[in-house]
């Protein structure tokens, strides 16, 4: 037990000695996780599953800490544990930072979630800030605290399990807000009947209020590769023709639009996710597609959609969103009034005076032919979507 004691004591004397080179540590080793996982997807589910198992050692703390005081009358330094929940933190935070910055739509509100997440991950790295502004503050802490196991569990869960977005999103919280349980007890008096209902009341409230704001949690295992409109689709190549970002409504009303997406996901994750049509911000239609992980190149599918509505000239939207409503890319296109005019011819010259006029033809031989017998089109059934014309991987 002495032996444990003075290496311990060591360990808290090299920390506070080297508080930078800790910081550095956690950061390196954070993004060589992410490193791995993208270039390796064999290494995944092990990085992922050592990532969770410290956020386990760090829930169990307290009871660790107990048990080895009662069986070997040993207390571990307190210093030591807050050092070992700064480093996990960061480790944590920097991992599943890469994945939140690449999957962000920076003009959508998921950016106020990866920024809160980026001011997380350099609050603890900064030892004045960490140790004298947010670890006080018990409140603050605990909110911090929760907030990297949640984003933690959102990378990790669907890498090991295979879960969609809405399966991981949903587990993600509850976990995160059951590991956090113990931490909001201290806050509250322990010799009062209401402390266990406020406790039940404050993880429903909190549960739900982050379900609500899911939107804004960008779905961090699934990247946007492409994104593209246009009349034409090749199904071999599994490629857009010239793509569009302006049409006029006469060729929309005619020829539809096809929408191409390609998806990148984990290994063997099955997903669905949807095309959303937005005309003036005003949902129009949603199609659902299905797609499947494995390919770094992403999951290519595409959607036609051939019915607009009979005013469509304005900005349009298309989202591609996952079941949960989590947005992972978008694109935009405008609908003009009608196709480009032809310049108008100038005016024939007048022939001179001296010159007889020359002789039009007569005029039952300019006449076009008409058929006789033409069926008009059935008009289109209001908002009616047609469906997925071809779904590849």
């Amino acid at each position: 037990m002495a032996f444990l004691k003075t290496l311990f004591q060591r360990l808290v004397e090299l920390f506070e000695r080297h508080a930078g080179l800790m910081a550095v540590f956690g950061f390196v080793s954070g993004v060589a996780s992410y490193w791995l996982v993208e270039r390796r997807e064999s290494y995944a589910q092990m990085i992922a599953l050592l990532m969770l198992s410290s956020w386990v050692w760090l829930v169990l703390e307290n009871w660790l800490r107990a048990g080895i005081l009662r069986r070997f009358g040993f207390d571990l330094p307190p210093a030591l544990l807050r050092y070992a929940t700064q480093m996990v933190q960061q480790e944590s935070l920097f991992f599943v930072l890469p994945f939140f910055l690449v999957v962000t739509s920076w003009d959508h509100g998921q950016a106020v979630f990866t920024v809160l997440l980026l001011l997380c991950a350099l609050i603890s790295v900064i030892d004045p800030l960490y140790y004298k502004h947010l670890a006080p503050r018990r409140s603050l802490f605990i909110i911090f605290h929760t907030l990297s196991l949640f984003a933690v569990l959102l990378v990790a869960l669907p890498l090991i399990l295979h879960l969609t977005t809405r399966q991981s999103l949903a587990l993600a919280l509850l976990m995160a807000l059951l590991f956090s349980l113990p931490s909001l007890g201290k806050l509250l008096r322990s010799d009062v009947w209401w402390r266990r209902p406020l406790l039940i009341l404050m993880l429903v409230a909190l549960a739900g209020g982050l379900w609500q704001g899911r939107r804004w949690v960008p779905p961090a295992t699934l990247r946007l590769v492409e994104i593209s409109l246009s009349q034409q689709i090749d199904p071999e190549e599994r490629t857009a023709g010239a793509r569009l970002d302006r049409i006029d409504a006469v060729s929309l009303h005619r020829d539809g639009l096809y929408a191409l997406t390609a998806v990148a996901a984990p290994r063997g994750l099955q997903e669905q996710i949807h095309h959303i049509w937005l005309h003036r911000g005003v949902e129009v239609d949603r199609i659902t597609l299905d797609i499947a992980g494995g390919r770094k190149e992403g999951y290519r599918a595409w959607t036609h959609k051939r019915n607009f509505p009979a005013d469509s000239v304005g900005r349009w939207q298309v989202q591609v969103v996952t079941d949960s409503g989590q947005l992972i890319g978008l694109t935009r296109f405008t609908v003009g009034e009608g196709p480009a005019r032809l310049p108008v011819p100038p005016p024939p010259e007048e022939a001179p005076a001296d010159e007889a006029p020359t002789e039009e033809a007569p005029a039952d031989e300019m006449q076009p032919t008409v058929p006789e017998s033409v069926e008009p089109l059935p008009a289109p059934v209001p908002g009616e979507v047609q469906p997925t014309d071809k779904n590849d991987n």
